[in-house]
Formats: C-alpha cells, structure tokens, sequence
C-alpha cells in the first residue's frame, strides 16, 4: 500500500497539475478519468474537493443518490449527460465526480436501494469517448468496497487508480497533534501523544477528527487552564468507533493486485528483480574468473 504522501503526490500528478494548468495538460499524459478506494474514513472526498479547490475547477456530482428521480428515462439521461459535459466544456477545469462508483458496476442491486445505481452503467464509457486531448475534464470515482463490483467495468472506466490506506505511526502522531491544536486544545506534558497513536492504530482520519471534536467541546475547553488534557479522555471516543482491521486492508490490495494496473506493477517489479540478480550473477563471476587467475600465476 502507498503512504499518505505517496496519496498525495499522485492526486497531485493526476489531478491537479493537469486540471490546474494549461501547459502541463498539453504536454502531460492526457489522463481522463481517476479511482480513489480506500476503507471509510481515508479522506477520499476531501481529496476530491482538494482537487477543485487547488485548481478553481467546478463540480459535478454525478453519483446515484443525487441524480435520483432526476431526468428520468433514457432521454432525459440522455440530456443529462449532454447538458453535464457541454457546461462542463464551458467552464472548464471541470471535475466529474461519483461516490461509491463499485454500485454501478454491482452484479446485483439490493432490492432496498432504490436510487438505480445502475443507471449510468453505460453512458460513462461514452462520456469518456467524448473527451478530447484539449478538454480539461477530469472524472473521478470513489469507492470503499472495489471488490464487490465487476472487475472489467469498474477498470475499464477509470484509466488510474490511486489507494488509500490507513494512516500509519508518523501520520496518526502528525494527524493528532495538528488536530487537537485546531479544536483549541493545549498539549502539555500532561498529554502523552505517542501512547494516543499507538492506541489509536486502525483508525483513519475521520475517526481521529470524530474523537478530537468529541473530547474538545466548549466546556472542555474552558477548564484546560485548571485541568490539562490527558490521553485516557479520548479513550472512550474511539472505543464507540469500529477500527479498519488489516484484513480489510489485504482484501484492497489483493483486488489492486488483479486489476491491470496492478499486473503491470507486479511484472515491473518482477522485471527490475531480475535485472538485478543478473548483474549481481556477473560480478560474482568476474571476481571467481580474477581469483582463479592469481591461483595458476
């Protein structure tokens, strides 16, 4: 799994820089469309709009629950899309954007949804025909279940795929001191923020932000003067949150490992490892040649 800024320097290469200037997108990869997948809580569409806040680009949101009893029929989604990408043209940069993108490739539909997640199944791989090298149009996808979809579909549509994971040590101690300060809170000597992000392993971001703003309420806040703050009081927050456990974790990135992208990772790799044992097979056996060679002298 990439690390936290590894996330960022590729939402950066994919998202931002093409999005956000002119020149880069000419000269750069025209790249049409970007999966974020992660557990719950990771950040995804915080990313999302950190896109289009750093580039001024205008959203579009496209996913199932907010198009619902929208346009209805095959005309008006048809019309739909239409009216999407020619605003989208217009104002461009313009990021396309769908929550939970697994739910419309789903092999099958719970009965209890009723929002037909389906719906645009077919007109997305059109959408993505329809964009030209010079339209600054990005379509972004999120999804915290990838491997419960069809793989074809889901990898079809989107051209890279960025995962998210956990935060790890070094973030979570970076994520809880920043966010205590942020809620007005005050660490002291009284506060031991190392135990608090060992504790608090397995939880992403949200749960953090969830336990800060929880513990560090109006009140709180007023008495740290008196009572410094301690790290059993966050203790109880994160216990009524459920953590990502890693089995979670290796369920994304043994369906990363399945999809095209992550085959032509794997065969790199592969590649760079044999490269390597070669050339450390031939310096061995120069230095054998040279040591035989000394002997018959």
């Amino acid at each position: 799994m990439p690390s936290l800024s590894d996330v960022r320097q590729l939402v950066a290469l994919y998202g931002i820089l093409p999005l956000g200037s002119q020149a880069v997108h000419e000269k750069a990869p025209f790249i049409k469309s970007l999966l974020l997948a992660g557990p719950r809580g990771t950040g995804k569409r915080s990313l999302v709009h950190a896109i289009c806040t750093e580039t001024g680009a205008n959203l579009f949101d496209l996913t199932a629950s907010n198009i619902s009893s929208k346009y209805p029929g095959k005309s008006g989604l048809t019309m739909l899309m239409h009216l999407v990408l020619k605003v989208a043209r217009n104002l461009q940069p313009s990021v396309i954007l769908i929550n939970d993108a697994e739910r419309t490739w789903l092999k099958k539909v719970p009965k209890t949804d009723k929002t037909d997640p389906k719906r645009l199944k077919k007109e997305i791989p059109k959408m993505l025909k329809g964009l030209k090298p010079e339209d600054r149009i990005l379509f972004v996808g999120t999804s915290r279940c990838p491997f419960e979809c069809e793989m074809k579909g889901l990898t079809g549509a989107f051209q890279k795929i960025v995962l998210i994971p956990r935060p790890d040590y070094a973030s979570r101690h970076l994520l809880w001191n920043s966010l205590i300060i942020k809620q007005n809170g005050i660490i002291t000597q009284h506060l031991d923020v190392s135990s608090l992000t060992k504790i608090s392993d397995g939880y992403t971001q949200k749960h953090i932000v969830t336990a800060c703003q929880q513990v560090l309420s109006e009140r709180r806040v007023s008495q740290l003067a008196k009572r410094p703050l301690t790290a059993a009081e966050f203790v109880p927050s994160l216990a009524r949150i459920d953590p990502i456990y890693k089995e979670e974790e290796e369920a994304f990135k043994s369906w990363y490992a399945k999809t095209p992208l992550g085959k032509k990772r794997a065969k790199a790799a592969e590649g760079n490892d044999e490269d390597d044992g070669k050339g450390k097979k031939g310096k061995k056996k120069g230095k054998k040649s040279g040591k035989k060679g000394k002997k018959k002298k």
